[in-house]
């Protein structure tokens, strides 16, 4: 089991499996909501412990279409964990332990920073990857 949480501990969940994707996005929706590294997972790998309730999502505004959940205690960014969708994007961050994945692909990286350097030979995409 790989465990995950918020920063304060009130959501906690645990993943049957490793994700299947490791990527990292730099447009500066993600940035900013810290949750630029991504891991995809599936929906029936995903077991909640505790916390589901304390989950709240911050609903897209255009051009963006996906909403972003956070810990409504501590605001811990949990990317797309409560997606009704059958596999979707956590954030890396909220992952306990190491999945000993490396990154798999960068996204929007015309949006990047000056200030970040991509230092991994992952694939760089201008929008999201194929």
């Amino acid at each position: 089991m790989i465990k995950g949480s918020c920063c304060c501990k009130a959501v906690q969940f645990e993943l049957a499996k490793t994700p299947s994707f490791v990527g990292t996005c730099h447009c500066s929706r993600c940035r900013k909501v810290g949750a630029s590294t991504i891991v995809f997972v599936k929906r029936e790998d995903l077991r909640w412990i505790s916390g589901k309730e304390s989950v709240r999502v911050f609903e897209p505004i255009s051009p963006y279409v996906y909403g972003r959940c956070f810990c409504e205690i501590c605001g811990t960014s949990l990317g797309e964990i409560l997606s009704p969708k059958d596999s979707f994007p956590i954030a890396a961050n909220a992952l306990d332990g190491d999945i000993e994945l490396m990154n798999q692909s960068h996204e929007f990286v015309g949006e990047k920073p000056s200030w970040y350097n991509i230092c991994d030979d992952a694939p760089q995409n201008d929008g999201h990857p194929e």
